[in-house]
């Protein structure tokens, strides 16, 4: 099935096999492999991307049905001159990722939430929750809470 997919800003045309989900399109069509498969069931979270500013779990999105929308990947988060996101400046400072598998899928989990609330990381409780969507092996996720806190307080669209 042809299907053109927004990825990061850029189009890609494909045709792709009705069955096949987003993760493996980013992954293999898409030559985009900052998006991971962890358990293929969307329990991990590791696969997390945004899909029109949502955050899904593209191993159980199929790719057709993100035809005709924009998805954003966490090669997406880096500025233009390879600058780091503020989320990812907070992840290194705050030790917020070990063997790093699961960090794409926090990290994207957490910028469409700053995205839709820049004040989210106001509140523990909220950002806890946030946290507690993904699964992490090595962090024992305090870390990523105050990495998430962390850049809200840097966050270029919070309220004042």
């Amino acid at each position: 099935m042809k299907i053109t997919l927004t990825v990061n800003g850029e189009q890609y045309p494909l045709d792709v096999e009705p069955r096949r989900v987003l993760a493996d399109v980013l992954r293999d069509d898409c030559r985009l492999t900052g998006t991971h498969l962890g358990c293929e069931h969307g329990v991990c979270g590791a696969c997390t991307v945004l899909v029109d500013g949502r955050a899904v779990r593209s191993c159980l999105m199929l790719a057709v049905q993100c035809d005709g929308s924009s998805v954003r990947t966490v090669e997406e988060l880096a500025g233009p001159d390879g600058e780091p996101h503020p989320l990812q400046r907070a992840f290194s400072a705050e030790h917020a990722l070990q063997c790093g598998f699961c960090t794409p899928g926090f990290l994207m989990v957490a910028a469409g939430a700053l995205e839709r609330d820049p004040g989210l990381g106001d509140d523990p409780e909220r950002v806890a929750a946030l946290v507690g969507s993904n699964i992490c092996r090595c962090t024992g996720y305090e870390p990523i809470r105050r990495a998430i806190m962390r850049a809200a307080r840097e966050w270029p669209d919070k309220p004042t």
